[in-house]
C-alpha cells in the first residue's frame, strides 16, 4: 500500500476525506479515540485498502473516497505518454469496478463512483475533450461531490431536528457524525442541530460491538461538541427503553431499499424491534444517495461478513475468546420497514408508504443533480 502516515493534533474541524493533487488524505479512524492521525493515499490501490480495512468508514465518506479514487485514476492515466480521452475514460471505468469491490454493502460507494463515471462519459463525448481536460473535469466533479455531501448533511440535519422534542433522550447506534461523512454527519448531524438550537438533548451512545464505533467514535465526537451523553453497553438499550429513558432512536444506514427496509450496522434491527414494543419512534437518517430504488426490499441486500478477529479480540492481538472458536460476524442487519417511523433525508422527511415517499425524494435529488450536470456540460461545450 503506497501511503504514508502523518500524525497531527485534532484542531476542531474534521474533514474525513479530501483530495489534493494526486493524494487522497483520510482520517485514520482505526486509531481513534486514543490517537488522531491522517494517512495519505497516493495510489488507487491504497484507497481500496483504506476502504476495505475501515481506515475510512461510513457510507457517505466511503462514497467520497471512491469518487476521489476514480479521479486519481484519471489523473494518472492522463499523465501517461500518448494518453487520449478514450484511454483516460477506460482507466476511470476500470477504477470504478475495482473500488466498488472494497465494501459491497454500502450503496454510496457504487453510487458515487457511478455518478463520476456517468458525467465523465458525457464530457468525453464532446469533440474538444482531451485526456488532460477530461482528467481535470473529473477531479473537479469529485471535489463538487464532496462539497455537496456537506450541504446535503446540513439540510438533513435541519429537517431531522424538527422531530426531536425539547429535552429529548436520544438513543443512537454506531457512528453517523462527521467521521462517517465528509463533514457534519447524518443522524449525529440531527443531534448537533438539536443541541445547537437549545433543545437540551441527551444521547445514549450504544458501544456498537464488535468494532465499537459508538464507544470509539461517536462518544469522541459528541464530547468535543459538548453534547450531553452517556456511553452504554449495547445490551443496556432495551433496559433504558423499558424504563422510559429513551424518547426516540435515530441512526444512519448503508442502504435503504425501495420499500423502506433499512440496512445498517448490526444491532439496529434489535433496537428497532424493542423500540416498537415500547412505543418509541425510530428514524433512519440518510442522504438520498443511500436510497436504492433498484433493491425492492432489504432481504436482497448483500450482508458483508468481516474477520473473526473483530469478535475474538478486544483490540489487535488482545484475545478474549478461545483459540479456534468458530465465529459468525455479519457487519450489518436489515430492519423491515414496518419498524421504521420515518426516513429523514435532505429532501425532507419520508413517511410511509415508503415506496412513494422515497421515490419522490430520490427523484427530486436526481433531477437537480442532472440539471446541474447538463448546465456544466453546456457551458463547456459552448466555450
Amino acid at each position: 500500500m503506497a501511503s504514508s502516515s502523518q500524525k497531527s493534533e485534532y484542531t476542531g474541524e474534521i474533514r474525513v476525506v479530501s483530495l489534493s493533487g494526486r493524494v487522497v488524505t483520510l482520517v485514520d479512524q482505526r486509531l481513534l479515540p486514543l490517537q488522531f492521525s491522517v494517512i495519505e493515499c497516493a495510489t488507487v490501490e491504497s484507497i481500496f485498502t483504506a476502504i476495505r480495512d475501515m481506515t475510512v468508514r461510513g457510507a457517505p465518506a466511503i462514497g467520497a473516497a471512491g469518487a476521489f479514487g476514480v479521479a486519481m485514476a484519471g489523473l494518472f492515466a492522463a499523465a501517461e505518454g500518448g494518453a487520449t480521452a478514450a484511454s483516460v475514460l477506460s482507466a476511470l471505468e476500470s477504477s470504478k469496478t475495482y473500488l466498488d469491490g472494497a465494501r459491497p454493502t454500502a450503496v454510496n460507494l457504487a453510487w458515487a463512483t457511478g455518478r463520476i463515471l456517468d458525467i465523465a462519459r458525457a464530457f468525453a463525448a464532446l469533440p474538444s475533450t482531451t485526456a488532460e481536460s477530461l482528467s481535470k473535469f473529473v477531479e473537479a466533479e469529485s471535489q463538487a461531490l464532496a462539497e455537496e455531501d456537506v450541504a446535503i448533511n446540513r439540510a438533513l440535519a435541519r429537517a431531522g431536528a424538527a422531530v426531536v422534542p425539547n429535552g429529548a433522550q436520544i438513543l443512537t447506534h454506531c457512528n453517523t457524525g462527521a467521521l462517517a461523512t465528509v463533514d457534519i454527519g447524518t443522524a449525529l448531524g440531527v443531534i448537533y442541530e438539536s443541541h445547537k438550537s437549545g433543545k437540551g438533548v441527551h444521547v445514549w451512545v450504544d458501544e456498537t460491538r464488535p468494532r465499537l464505533q459508538g464507544a470509539k467514535l461517536t462518544a469522541w465526537e459528541l464530547m468535543r461538541a459538548g453534547v450531553p451523553l452517556h456511553l452504554i453497553a449495547d445490551n443496556a438499550a432495551g433496559h433504558l427503553m423499558q424504563r422510559g429513558k429513551v424518547d426516540l432512536f435515530i441512526f444512519g444506514a448503508d442502504r435503504v431499499a425501495a420499500n423502506g427496509d433499512v440496512c445498517n450496522k448490526v444491532g439496529t434491527y434489535k433496537n428497532c424491534v424493542v423500540a416498537r414494543e415500547n412505543g418509541i419512534p425510530t428514524y433512519a437518517c440518510v442522504p438520498t444517495s443511500t436510497i436504492d430504488l433498484n433493491m425492492p426490499d432489504g432481504m436482497g441486500i448483500h450482508i458483508e461478513e468481516r474477520a473473526a478477529e473483530e469478535v475474538t479480540e478486544v483490540a489487535p492481538g488482545v484475545r478474549i475468546a478461545p483459540v479456534g472458536v468458530p465465529v459468525f460476524n455479519p457487519a450489518f442487519d436489515v430492519t423491515p420497514a414496518k419498524y421504521i417511523t420515518a426516513i429523514i433525508t435532505e429532501e425532507g422527511i419520508c413517511y410511509p408508504p415508503f415506496k412513494l415517499s422515497l421515490k419522490k425524494a430520490k427523484d427530486g435529488a436526481e433531477k437537480r443533480a442532472r440539471e446541474s450536470w447538463e448546465a456544466k456540460l453546456k457551458t463547456v461545450s459552448s466555450s
